[in-house]
């Protein structure tokens, strides 16, 4: 590991001054950041610790949105009454996401910018092939081992998938992210359009400036919040990064018919994927396993397979509709 500097900050705009160059980074967890240092994926200058900034910690829940801080912790979240009673996909997909000694340390904000587990991306020193990491390299995962790799959002360029569980329920949820500049101004922007797929630069990866500042998640609190589920398929039963997953939520009118449905997936995609197509075939049908197996297969419209990762086109439709059945009390 490159020999860095450490700052920890004592309010949020000196820390931002100080992280606003290309060679700092803001430090919270660090159960990304140090990972990423140690096999010299980041060689950052400077880390600025940002954990005893106060108020950025917060969990606000109300008939109407959920608030939650940057800095809170992923178990706390997870295991808070009013977010498990109000959004449980969300609650699920933190409590599937690590170990509890990590969701005791990781905060929210800093799940939210992990980055991708490529074993390519992740050996510099074994693979200078990476367009993410080395922009203009080359891409070792398409001729490579490629298993876990992406078969939606990807190019020619990068088939890395992003890893994360959280995004993938805020992403079905239409949850809505507070960012802050060095400057003090304030702007939101929809976590639908925050992340980035790869196209030609997969080093750009979301929509956040140097120095910029995730502070807050926004999550409006609707019936197919309430009536949700997260469903992740793994290869191993606990500590695992998603196979492919679903976040799922439901509202059924009186006649059995799906008014409304919300679906996202991940371990599938270059970015927390939203499964509209899917969704538009669901809306004003019945709720059965027959419609939704067929509405399900939708998903799989664009999706391009590698060597090895062909098995997650036939998969990803059956986790959705078994996330739907869970979501709708059918299983």
């Amino acid at each position: 590991m490159k020999a860095f500097d450490y700052q920890r900050a004592t309010d949020l705009a000196t820390a931002q001054q100080q992280a606003s160059d290309s060679g700092s980074r803001f430090l919270a967890g660090g159960t990304t950041q140090l990972d990423l240092m140690k096999c010299e994926v980041e060689r950052p200058e400077r880390l600025v610790d940002i954990t005893h900034l106060p108020g950025l910690d917060a969990i606000h829940v109300t008939g109407e949105r959920i608030l939650l801080g940057s800095l809170a912790k992923m178990s706390r979240v997870a295991d808070h009454p009013q977010i498990r009673a109000t959004a449980p996909a969300l609650a699920d997909s933190l409590a599937l996401a690590a170990s509890a000694q990590l969701r005791n340390m990781a905060t929210l904000g800093g799940n939210l910018l992990q980055r991708t587990r490529c074993s390519y991306f992740r050996d510099p020193q074994g693979y200078d092939a990476c367009n993410k990491r080395n922009p203009g390299s080359g891409c070792a995962a398409l001729d490579g081992l490629n298993r876990n790799h992406a078969v939606l959002g990807t190019s020619a360029h990068c088939i890395a998938t992003y890893p994360g569980d959280l995004a993938v329920a805020l992403t079905a949820f239409d949850a809505v992210l507070h960012l802050r500049a060095p400057d003090g101004s304030s702007r939101q922007t929809p976590i639908a359009t925050f992340f980035w797929q790869p196209g030609d630069r997969p080093d750009l990866e979301h929509d956040l400036a140097p120095g910029e500042l995730i502070t807050a998640i926004e999550i409006p609190v609707t019936p197919a919040l309430k009536r949700s589920h997260y469903l992740k398929v793994r290869d191993r039963a606990s500590y695992e990064f998603a196979t492919a997953s679903a976040a799922v939520g439901l509202e059924l009118a009186k006649d059995g018919t799906v008014a409304d449905v919300h679906i996202a997936v991940g371990g599938v995609a270059t970015v927390p994927w939203r499964a509209r197509e899917v969704e538009h075939a669901l809306r004003g049908q019945p709720f059965d396993e027959a419609t939704l197996r067929t509405a399900a297969d939708a998903i799989t419209q664009g999706a391009v397979a590698q060597t090895h990762n062909g098995y997650k086109i036939t998969l990803l439709p059956r986790v959705i509709a078994r996330a739907l059945m869970i979501a709708g009390g059918l299983a």
